[in-house]
């Protein structure tokens, strides 16, 4: 076989369009793309918890197979791989007599470790990046000189008028050796069966390029949301309050570039004002996260966060009652309706809306006092847009140890749920043990008289805590916590 023949390895990057690795590959002659399944990505965390979970295994099971059909109908195929990228990739190489690797590179710790291992193999590297609305080489600042806030980040990148770099197409067409391709991944090799649809979820998410095509076209054109974003983009119930593009952007099946270009051409060609700056601006924080865990690499992930705060967070792996109460939280029973409802969406669906992500990780880490790092593990595991930057970053954020100016940021559930879900619908869609109560009466069960949860038919679990002494009592540790730092 011609030594000529390049590696393309595609990871969470799951597209043919706006891909410069595969581009470049293509321009250099013969290519074989290939995709590693790496066992240690799926295996349990180090807190001993599952990785992925049956959405979010369904979702990359469907955008693995899309990504297959795609090079196939550029005239190349996708060879799929069990194993560590960094001895799969050497030795299909030697195989086919390869010497070069195109990818992209990845801002996450374990996706680091990989591509130094492979940088240690015979294989000529050419790396290139592509997670990013903005090209790192672009921004006014070295990596190392990220600023720790993010205003200051937007700030610094709108005063330099820094702009994404233009939307790459595919290539025209593929060659590729004729090779044995591999089976796709299957969600019996993550040890589950086809989860069911649940007939309360008000989006179906589909894996894949094309299918994340069609919800930017649905959302931006031809429901014209796009419009209103800013105005209802902390809706919980509709499925266009928000774009909800994020699982096509956590595995690369969008390009921020494209979902930007289309943003730009809406403006251009309808109307520009808030709400289109808003998701530009909702780009930039997920370009954030992603610079942040290039800059402080493991540390994202340690107990102290980004600030070495030493908290006394109870842990549900060495105490039974932490223990029985994260379990209440990820099964949605801890006797809060918001907090409850949007557990119960997490994990029939696989998605959560931003805000209900913000008030449950709030109530983990400000109410019941537990380890912010279970939480982020539980949502790994769960969300289909799981994305190891953003997850961890905004995980850090909210309980404290990350990038925020606020010293104890804590939502009160009470005041959020009279804010985004005044009238009690999203509880109620999500909470069939309060499908009785009419009104914002559905986020108060706790008040309810004996008598009136026999006649509303209400049976529901008592709140684990009372909201604001929870919260007092873990101020009080944080600032003692932030004293001795």
């Amino acid at each position: 076989m011609s030594t000529s023949v390049s590696l393309v390895w595609f990871r969470n990057d799951l597209r043919t369009h706006d891909h410069e690795p595969l581009l470049r590959a293509a321009k250099a002659g013969p290519l074989v793309a290939v995709y590693c399944l790496d066992p240690r990505v799926y295996a349990r965390s180090s807190l001993g918890m599952s990785r992925i979970a049956p959405q979010r295994a369904r979702f990359l099971v469907e955008s693995v197979a899309a990504l297959r059909a795609e090079l196939r109908a550029l005239g190349g195929d996708l060879i799929v791989r069990r194993g560590a990228p960094e001895e799969i990739l050497p030795a299909l190489a030697a195989e086919i007599g390869a010497r070069a690797l195109y990818f992209h590179r990845e801002a996450g710790t374990e996706e680091r470790a990989v591509e130094d291992a492979l940088a240690r193999t015979p294989l000529a590297l050419h790396a290139f990046d592509g997670a990013s609305l903005l090209h790192p080489d672009d921004l006014p600042f070295e990596m190392h000189d990220l600023p720790d806030l993010f205003t200051r980040f937007r700030t610094w990148v709108e005063k330099q008028s820094v702009r994404p770099r233009d939307v790459l197409p595919a290539p025209d067409r593929l060659r590729t050796p004729v090779f044995d391709p591999g089976e796709l991944p299957t969600l019996e090799e993550f040890g589950f069966t086809p989860p069911t649809h649940d007939p309360r979820a008000t989006l179906v998410f589909v894996g894949g390029s094309t299918a994340g095509r069609a919800r930017l076209q649905h959302y931006i054109w031809d429901a014209d949301r796009l419009r209103t974003y800013k105005e209802t983009r902390n809706g919980m119930l509709g499925p266009d309050d928000s774009s909800r593009l994020s699982p096509w952007l956590a595995l690369g099946c969008l390009s921020p570039r494209e979902v930007c270009a289309e943003v730009q051409r809406y403006e251009r060609e309808r109307v520009r004002n808030d709400s289109t700056y808003w998701l530009f601006f909702e780009l930039l924080w997920r370009d954030y996260f992603h610079f942040v865990s290039a800059k402080y690499g493991a540390k994202l992930f340690r107990v102290g966060g980004l600030r070495d705060l030493r908290l006394p967070w109870r842990r549900p792996d060495r105490d039974a009652a932490a223990r029985r109460d994260f379990d209440a939280w990820c099964e949605g029973c801890t006797g809060f309706p918001l907090v409850d409802a949007n557990m119960r969406e997490l994990r029939a669906t696989g998605f959560m809306s931003n805000r209900g992500r913000q008030n449950v990780a709030s109530f983990l880490t400000k109410n019941l006092g537990i380890d912010w790092r279970f939480g982020a593990a539980w949502f790994e595991a769960q969300l289909i847009d799981y994305d190891a930057a953003s997850n961890y970053g905004n995980w850090c954020y909210t309980a404290g140890v990350g990038n925020d100016t606020r010293a104890y940021r804590f939502f009160n559930i009470y005041k959020q749920s009279e804010d985004y879900d005044p009238h009690g619908d999203y509880v109620r869609h999500w909470l069939p043990e309060l499908r009785g109560l009419r009104g914002a009466r559905a986020h108060r069960p706790d008040l309810l008289t004996l008598e009136e949860c026999r006649r509303d038919g209400v049976a529901y679990p008592e709140p684990l805590v009372d909201l604001f002494e929870s919260a007092r009592a873990n101020e009080a540790a944080y600032r003692r916590a932030a004293e001795l730092r």
